[in-house]
């Protein structure tokens, strides 16, 4: 189940307004916490310059720069295209990516992605159809 909220309790959310979505496998019992935070860059929006913080991303616009979220998930969508260096538990990518990737856990490249760029990972699973140009290391 899908709940969209704002984050009224980030000081980021008096200066420029963003869209936190909460997803639940299950339906939470009243004040348990959450189980998985997700915000999202829309695919009119472009960001330059590093992103940092303690919540899975999902991409759908464009940037540029840096992503750094060792704990948590990052999702190129299919129309995201990110040019930066990407680090985080796990990185889908669905869309293009230009830039070195570390995922500590795995990198999923889907049929329609295309990653140029040299990746860190333990586990990398690229489908039939998916683009890859780099080098692969192994840890």
């Amino acid at each position: 189940m899908s709940n969209q909220r704002v984050n009224a309790t980030s000081p980021l959310a008096q200066e420029t307004p963003h869209q936190v979505r909460l997803s639940n496998a299950s339906d939470p019992t009243p004040g348990e916490p959450s189980v998985h935070e997700l915000a999202t860059i829309g695919k009119s929006l472009l960001i330059r310059g590093d992103i940092t913080g303690s919540e899975s991303l999902s991409i759908e616009g464009r940037v540029e720069g840096s992503i750094n979220l060792p704990g948590n998930r990052v999702t190129v969508r299919r129309n995201g295209q990110v040019s930066a260096t990407i680090a985080a538990r796990e990185i889908v990518v669905l869309g293009h990516v230009d830039g070195r990737c570390e995922a500590s856990d795995n990198l999923d490249i889907g049929s329609e992605g295309s990653l140029n760029g040299d990746v860190v990972v333990s586990r990398i699973s690229v489908e039939d159809g998916a683009i890859f140009t780099g080098s692969i290391d192994m840890r």
